[in-house]
C-alpha cells in the first residue's frame, strides 16, 4: 500500500518558519546561543509555541540555522581531500574555526553535538571531524612528528573560543602561530591571504638551502 503523498506546509507556516530563522540569527549573534528563545519568538512576531513546532529545541534550531553553510563547509572539505595536503589543512582550519564562531558559544553547542548521538548536530559534527582526520593524516609529512590529531583539535577549538570573544585577526595569528610550530622545518605550506608567521619561517628555511634571494 502506497503512501499518500505529503502535505505541503502551509505558506504561513513557511513565512513563519523564515522570521523564526532570520530573527534567530541576529539574536545569536548579538547574544550567542543562550539567548531567550521567547525572545526569538516575540522579535518573529510568532508564539513561543510556534517557534517550538518548527524547532522542539534549542539544537534543532542552531542546526537549522547552519544547515546551508554546513554543507557548504563538508562540501569544501571534500574538494581540500585532493589538494596538496600542508594547504588544504591549513584551509580547513581557518575554515572550521569561522564555522564554529558563527556565533558566542557555537563552539560548545557543536562540542557537544559531537558527543550526543540524539542531538541534530550530531551527524554534521562526526562529518566534520571525519573530514579534519583525513586532511591531518594526509599532512603528516609536513608535520612534526609529536603532532597529534587531538593537538590539532585543540588548536581549532582554542581559535574559535579566540574568534568568538576577541577577534577575527586574533583567532588567525593564534592558527598561524600554533601551526608555526606544528609544521616540519621548510614546509612552505600557507595560502596566499592568510597571515602566517610559517610563512616568514619557512622563506627563511628555504634561505638556509640556497632557495631564496
Amino acid at each position: 500500500m502506497t503512501e499518500p503523498p505529503r502535505r505541503r506546509p502551509r505558506a504561513d507556516a513557511r513565512r513563519n518558519r523564515d522570521r523564526l530563522l532570520a530573527e534567530a540569527d541576529a539574536v545569536f549573534r548579538e547574544q550567542g546561543t543562550d539567548a531567550s528563545l521567547e525572545g526569538i519568538a516575540r522579535r518573529a512576531g510568532v508564539a513561543v509555541g510556534t517557534l517550538y513546532g518548527h524547532f522542539p529545541t534549542r539544537r534543532a534550531l542552531v542546526s537549522a540555522l547552519l544547515s546551508d553553510r554546513t554543507r557548504s563547509l563538508l562540501e569544501r572539505g571534500q574538494r581540500l581531500l585532493t589538494e596538496v595536503p600542508p594547504q588544504a589543512l591549513i584551509q580547513w582550519v581557518h575554515l572550521v574555526v569561522e564555522h564554529a564562531a558563527a556565533y558566542q558559544g557555537l563552539a560548545a553547542v557543536l562540542a557537544d553535538g559531537m558527543d550526543d548521538e540524539a542531538s541534530e548536530l550530531h551527524a554534521s559534527c562526526v562529518r566534520m571531524t571525519e573530514t579534519s582526520e583525513r586532511l591531518i593524516a594526509r599532512a603528516a609529512g609536513a608535520l612534526r612528528r609529536d603532532v597529534t590529531g587531538a593537538d590539532v583539535f585543540a588548536l581549532m577549538n582554542a581559535a574559535a573560543w579566540t574568534r568568538e570573544h576577541m577577534s577575527p585577526a586574533q583567532a588567525d595569528r593564534l592558527v598561524a602561530l600554533t601551526l608555526d610550530g606544528m609544521l616540519t622545518p621548510g614546509c612552505v605550506p600557507v595560502p596566499d591571504g592568510i597571515p602566517a608567521p610559517a610563512r616568514g619561517r619557512a622563506a627563511a628555511a628555504g634561505q638556509d638551502r640556497g632557495e631564496g634571494p
